[in-house]
Order: C-alpha cells, then sequence, then structure tokens
C-alpha cells in the first residue's frame, strides 16, 4: 500500500531555512508541513556542515550534503509513517496525516462451521484442565 498519495513529488513540500552561519559552520533545516485533522503541525530534519569541510568542498560540498538530506528526510518520513499506521494525502498547500483507512476498519469476527449452522458449542473444562 502507498503511504504517500500528493499530488507532487513530497520533496515539493519541504520549506528549507539557514541559521546565521558561526565559527563552527553552517546549520540548516527542512520543515515538512502537514494537517493532522484541523490541527496544522510538522516534522523538522536539522543538518550541519562544519567550517572545514565547507572550506574543503565549497558549495559542491554543500549542495551534496543538502540532497543526502533531503533523502534521508524523506526515507524517515517513509518509515515514520509505516511505524505509525499513517497516510499522507493531497491537500493544498499542505498535506493530510490520516490514519490506515485498512487497519482503521473494524475487524469482523470469525465464524466458524458450527456458528455458521446455528449450532453453538460451548466449552467446559474438566477438572483436570482447571487445576
Amino acid at each position: 500500500m502507498k503511504r504517500i498519495e500528493l499530488p507532487r513529488p513530497i520533496e515539493d513540500y519541504f520549506a528549507f531555512a539557514e541559521l546565521a552561519p558561526s565559527e563552527r559552520g553552517r546549520r540548516f533545516t527542512i520543515t515538512f508541513t502537514y494537517f493532522e485533522g484541523e490541527r496544522l503541525d510538522r516534522l523538522q530534519w536539522w543538518w550541519h556542515v562544519n567550517a572545514a569541510q565547507e572550506r574543503s568542498g565549497g558549495e559542491l560540498l554543500l549542495a551534496q550534503a543538502r540532497r543526502e538530506a533531503i533523502d534521508r528526510f524523506r526515507v524517515h518520513i517513509e518509515t515514520w509513517l509505516i511505524n505509525s499506521d499513517r497516510l499522507l494525502r493531497g491537500g493544498e498547500p499542505f498535506p493530510f496525516l490520516e490514519k490506515n483507512p485498512v487497519a482503521a476498519a473494524p475487524e469482523a469476527p470469525a465464524i466458524d462451521a458450527d456458528t455458521a449452522s446455528g449450532t453453538v458449542t460451548t466449552w467446559r473444562p474438566s477438572r483436570a484442565a482447571s487445576h
């Protein structure tokens, strides 16, 4: 079953931001906003490039690190949906997080041949079984 049913790739729903650079490097965040019922919520993924990495790799390293962070975040969201038995469905501007309708449906009681024919057998434990 597909857990993500969106009109656009999930990455199109990501918002990107960078915190002010420091001597230790640069920190970035990716935010995924969604509706759960009428409540607006979000998931965030933080990543960084330290100063030495930036000096040695420059913009090429930064672009590669960003692509890896996006891929990891997407996998994180997919795993989260599986573990929580939820789905993301289309919505604009934000997707909707929904319970899996297959899992939410009540399970039909099992019917054995005796019950189906109208005969109900009652089990009564013997004395030996109750000790």
